[in-house]
């Protein structure tokens, strides 16, 4: 068992889910297993072969099949590559390096060179915003666009842990219910595959350790190296990140960026997929 889950049953139980979402993936693609120096990451790959590369990094607690029906519609235009992040509930090594220093962009170094990529639009939502800006800002001459949704380490962190606790007490109930909190309400009449997927996450915050982890902002310099074009989205409801400090800071240090507040947003923003789609598509 990794450290990652609370139980070796329920890493057994989120791994089957996964694998039951992946064998139903909704449209044509390949499953990548790229050696780093952080062990094997896997990779969900679809989309022409010779499109613009589009590399997407989900959230803490989640895995590549957050991007099942967004991939859909984007690799109609690009290559583009879901990644399981290291240390989290998907098929990459549990390796968890510290944020505070440069493992992070070593392991996307090496996970780049095994997907023969040089430049790359980024695309990352909470902890993988916070992977996206961090790659960007250590690499920016190999990022072409830049998409951040919730992106972490840009407004503050707000401590869910007092409501998470209670809830996580309460088994599988607590578990829909905690994910109801962060990812608002399950979408109406979801199809077969997308109630698989919901599944997948509530076994997830049901079984998974959570990242118990302080994301040091990033700093005004580090912000202003981001001189590549920037969309960033973000939730006025979000109940993980100060969504009002993120579009302050944003705005203050990248006066090209464009910030997208959404007042009733949740840390989880559906339906914004032909927003970034229009936004990757006018490339400079």
């Amino acid at each position: 068992m990794s450290a990652i889950y609370r139980t070796p049953a329920g890493e057994q139980a989120v791994r089957e889910a996964y694998l039951a979402v992946l064998a139903h993936w909704p449209i044509p693609h390949e499953q990548l297993r790229i050696p780093t120096r952080q062990g094997e990451t896997f990779v969900l790959a679809s989309g022409p072969a010779d499109a613009l590369p589009l590399v997407v990094f989900h959230g803490a607690h989640a895995n590549a099949a957050r991007w099942m029906r967004e991939a859909a519609a984007w690799s109609q235009h690009f290559r583009v590559y879901a990644v399981d992040v290291i240390g989290d509930a998907g098929l990459s090594a549990p390796s968890r390096p510290p944020l505070a220093n440069e493992d992070h962009a070593l392991w996307l170094d090496d996970l780049l060179a095994g997907l023969e990529l040089d430049k790359v639009a980024l695309l990352g939502e909470s902890l993988g915003g916070w992977l996206a800006i961090d790659y960007a800002t250590r690499r920016p001459e190999r990022v072409t666009q830049l998409v951040l949704l919730c992106p972490a380490g840009t407004g503050a962190q707000k401590n869910l842990l007092l409501k998470a606790l209670p809830l996580l007490l309460l088994g599988s109930w607590g578990a829909h219910k905690l994910t109801e909190l962060v990812l608002g309400p399950p979408p109406l009449g979801p199809s077969p595959l997308e109630s698989q997927v919901g599944e997948l996450m509530n076994l997830i915050f049901q079984h998974a350790h959570r990242r118990m982890i302080k994301i040091a902002p990033f700093s005004d310099e580090a912000l202003k190296r981001l001189a590549m074009p920037v969309l960033a989205i973000v939730g006025g409801k979000d109940v993980l990140l100060d969504s009002a400090g993120t579009r302050r800071r944003l705005s203050a240090n990248l006066a090209h960026a464009q910030v997208i507040y959404l007042p009733e947003g949740r840390h989880l923003l559906p339906d914004q997929t032909e927003t970034v789609l229009n936004f990757l598509q006018h490339r400079p």
